[in-house]
């Protein structure tokens, strides 16, 4: 679907309700702008920066500073309507321009540090992830050209006392917020006006002919599926974390087959039940994972490492480490019984298929052949 502008509000209940920017999108203008200060040695008080949904945002420019090869830049963060803990507060960025060609991104004051496995980023490293990383460094290489390089330092003095508002501790992100954003922008919407909005690109596919319809959780399931598995990106649909909906308007629609790729952090809850896969909603993925581990005849060891974690990606490397990577196939296998046990009493049920990944974009487990998956649905 294409996306609306930014400028245009998203109704709820009779409400017009004001869309917002992350933290990602302010640290990336922020950190363009610094850039822009030094090779124009001048200041700036506006900058425009393309999102990775596509949106153009224009953004004030706050206490910029420029002096020789260093510039400092701040953008203050605004969540629309749908306000959270690091709404109105300053997201800086310091950029020093230099001969080496690479361009080097750290956090600095305010922005965390991850201290757990099983999020994504290294350990030790600052709370800034991938696609951020991503929009500023190239952010940054258009300001200063393909020759230079730079250093860039992301901060937010507010950082430290703002994040006790947010779960980084639960995470193991310490000292401060996380810069984050796959798409840069924050949309305030409703449950269901945000339900109707995926259905309707269901539809849209459908009409157009579509038979097979790949359902992934997010942005990065939709991008392990057009660079990793070679599946049109036109058949994939982002389900969020509505399985059961989704899944339900798919069998509406006359759909044959439904693919659900994920990571094991989403697609586990699906072996539990849940179809409803937002924290608030459920968790029960350590357990999910135990209890099918145990009927592995995983042993008791692993059973109670597995028990103690917090995140998926963390519980994946203890299944590693014991050999156990033959859960994933079997957890696929049970989404599927899931999936048809949900719709039991539908006349033609479609074929349902799931595959997951980690983090590194390596398969991990699948129903049936990959191949066999991959073939059906360009049939």
């Amino acid at each position: 679907m294409s996306e609306p502008a930014f400028d245009a509000p998203v109704w709820h209940n009779g409400k017009a309700l004001r869309k917002g920017y992350t933290t990602g999108s302010c640290a990336t203008a922020a950190a363009k702008v610094a850039a822009l200060m030094v090779m124009r040695q001048h200041l700036i008080h506006q900058v425009s920066i393309v999102t990775p949904s596509g949106v153009t945002l224009n953004l004030n420019v706050e206490s910029p500073h420029v002096e020789g090869q260093q510039g400092i830049a701040a953008i203050r963060k605004d969540g629309g309507d749908d306000i959270d803990a690091t709404h109105g507060m300053l997201i800086f960025a310091r950029v020093t321009v230099n001969d080496s060609g690479e361009i080097t991104l750290r956090g600095g004051e305010g922005v965390g540090t991850v201290t757990r496995k099983g999020i994504g980023l290294p350990i030790g490293s600052a709370a800034i992830n991938r696609t951020p990383r991503h929009t500023i460094e190239t952010a940054v290489r258009e300001a200063i050209g393909p020759a230079r390089g730079a250093e860039v330092e992301i901060f937010a003095p507010e950082g430290e006392e703002r994040a006790k508002k947010t779960y980084n501790a639960r995470l193991g992100i310490l000292g401060g917020i996380s810069i984050i954003g796959t798409t840069g922008i924050v949309t305030p919407m409703s449950e269901e006006s945000w339900k109707r909005s995926l259905a309707l690109e269901l539809e849209m596919k459908r009409a157009a002919g579509l038979e097979r319809v790949v359902l992934v959780p997010g942005n990065h399931g939709e991008r392990f599926v057009r660079e990793q598995m070679g599946i049109d990106s036109q058949v994939v649909v982002t389900m969020s974390n509505f399985v059961g909906y989704m899944i339900e308007e798919s069998v509406r629609l006359g759909f044959r087959q439904i693919v659900l790729i994920g990571h094991p952090g989403k697609l586990v809850k699906i072996a539990a039940g849940i179809f409803h896969t937002h924290s608030h909603i459920a968790d029960g993925r350590m357990e999910t994972l135990v209890a099918h581990l145990a009927l592995l005849g995983a042993p008791l060891e692993l059973l109670t490492l597995v028990s103690e974690c917090d995140t998926t990606e963390a519980a994946m490397e203890h299944i590693d480490a014991y050999g156990f990577q033959k859960i994933y196939n079997h957890l696929a296998e049970r989404i599927c019984q899931r999936v048809l046990e949900r719709l039991r009493f539908t006349q033609n049920p479609p074929i349902c298929d799931a595959i997951m990944f980690a983090f590194d974009n390596q398969i991990l487990g699948s129903n049936r052949s990959v191949n066999e998956i991959v073939k059906d649905m360009q049939c």
